[in-house]
């Protein structure tokens, strides 16, 4: 399946983003840490949304599965960039549990934080480290 997305330079270091199919758009903006004003999300914090929403996701259709209602569960990211060269080093966070589930559950959906198709999209160098709650 393919998804038509357009992107125009706007001007001024910003950029919209327009979702095909839905016609819904964005902007992002140049980082302050690249000489921005970080006004809105970077191209590198949406890869940490979209790794966070697709986790997240996968976890839920994994849940529904079992019975299972992730309503509540978030992630808390920080995106760590490297220098040389310029990208992505590490995202670092917090996974955090709906009450009541058991241990052996939160393990079986502790691995859709690498079967998430954003995260197996990745260099295998950038890390992830999440801590589970």
């Amino acid at each position: 399946m393919s998804v038509k997305i357009e992107a125009r330079y706007r001007g001024d270091d910003t950029v919209e983003l327009v979702h095909g199919p839905s016609g819904n758009s964005m902007t992002t903006d140049l980082p302050v840490d690249n000489g921005g004003r970080g006004r809105t999300f970077s191209p590198t914090d949406l890869l940490g949304a979209s790794l966070a929403s697709c986790i997240l996701t996968i976890m839920a259709k994994a849940a529904a599965k079992d019975g299972l209602d992730l309503s509540g569960a978030s992630i808390s990211l920080e995106k760590e960039m490297q220098a040389s060269p310029r990208r992505v080093g590490r995202f670092r966070g917090r996974l955090v549990f709906p009450p009541g589930l058991s241990p052996a559950q939160k393990e079986k959906l502790k691995a859709c934080i690498r079967a998430c198709p954003v995260s197996a999209s990745l260099h295998p160098d950038v890390k992830v480290e999440l801590s589970l709650e």
